[in-house]
């Protein structure tokens, strides 16, 4: 019965309503998922071809076979433009499916940045960089294993047999469009020391997302983050990271850092990275309350790096059983090849 509640709630929230603002995916492992967390970060790297595969399973205790689960996959490569600066182009692919309704959205996004050098030396300069993506999102939802109010038999469960079924609802598979766009800068001091910051603005157009046919719209994101790396010593450094969104009513905030180990030499780029980040969200009414505690590694050996992260949730939630966190795969692959020039990057 604790199952059919949690699914008859989430089928309420996203299809039964039509004063609820959808709300956009996230990984905890946002530094690792860079063309999601901002359109400047398209081409920001320190090779000329980058591809990324995101993958976030969440609440699976609660939910079993209907957990929510989000996969993302990026391109992205730079090009040189002039002496100095780069021209960046991308594309990602992301989907996400929740609950026994399998409510889910497909979007595929091309992005677009330019990056303006500020001063500084090759290995060492001040970058400003604008950027852009323009996308197509497909939201669709499955009403076969939909469960009504009118189905609820008074004793605590559901009657099949039953009438049931909302005739509001127009559509069950739509198409919008999407834009976004951001600004960063970065600062990178020597190979082993950079700082960025940066902020992002979601669903410019504020396309209409309803299934009932009226015009709900999508409420803009607005991210702001920052972070980098500084060295401690030739085999030790610290990467801290802040990333923060506001959508609608909803705000949240995850703030962490982890610790780089060198594994190998500087040239084979073997290390270890273990960290902590901690995410807090504002409530409707008013205040905050804590989320989640996120637990992540990785591990990078040449042009791979491997990383996995656990979200321990610690927000009322958790009283519906033990290990109802998420857990996230994230890979990312550089091609480097030969290039005109070196500049280094904040690495992602």
């Amino acid at each position: 019965m604790k199952i059919t509640k949690y699914l008859f709630v989430l089928a309420a929230l996203f299809i039964g309503s039509s004063s609820v603002n959808a709300q956009d995916i996230h990984f905890s492992q946002f530094y690792m998922s860079p063309l999601n967390l901002n359109p400047a970060l398209t081409g920001v790297m320190n090779c000329n071809t980058r591809v990324v595969v995101n993958y976030r399973n969440q609440w699976s205790q609660i939910l079993k076979g209907d957990a929510f689960s989000t996969y993302s996959a990026s391109y992205d490569q730079k090009i040189a433009v002039g002496r100095s600066d780069y021209f960046g182009i991308g594309g990602t692919l992301w989907g996400d499916s929740a609950g026994a309704l399998n409510y889910g959205t497909t979007t595929g996004r091309i992005s677009f940045s330019y990056a303006k050098k500020m001063g500084g030396y090759r290995k060492s300069a001040r970058y400003l960089v604008f950027g852009a993506d323009a996308g197509v999102s497909q939201r669709k939802v499955n009403l076969n294993n939909a469960q009504w109010p009118s189905q609820h038999d008074g004793n605590g469960g559901f009657g099949s047999t039953l009438p049931g079924g909302d005739s509001n609802i127009q559509d069950t598979d739509f198409l919008h469009g999407d834009l976004s766009a951001g600004l960063m800068f970065f600062n990178v001091l020597d190979e082993s020391t950079n700082w960025y910051a940066g902020i992002a603005l979601h669903h410019l157009n504020q396309p209409t997302v309803s299934f009932l046919g009226n015009q709900e719209t999508l409420a803009g994101r607005l991210t702001a983050h920052a972070g980098g790396q500084f060295k401690i010593n030739s085999d030790f450094s610290i990467l801290p990271n802040i990333v923060y969104m506001s959508q609608g009513k909803h705000s949240q905030i995850n703030l962490g850092t982890s610790a780089r180990f060198n594994l190998g030499s500087r040239s084979d780029g073997q290390s270890w990275q273990v960290g902590g980040w901690y995410r807090v969200g504002n409530k409707v009414e008013g205040g905050i309350h804590s989320d989640a505690f996120i637990l992540s590694t990785r591990f990078d050996y040449g042009n791979y790096g491997i990383g996995f992260s656990y979200d321990v949730t610690v927000s009322q939630l958790s009283q519906a059983g033990s290990g109802n966190g998420a857990f996230e795969f994230s890979l990312n692959y550089l091609i480097c090849g030969r290039e005109k020039r070196s500049v280094y990057c904040p690495r992602f």
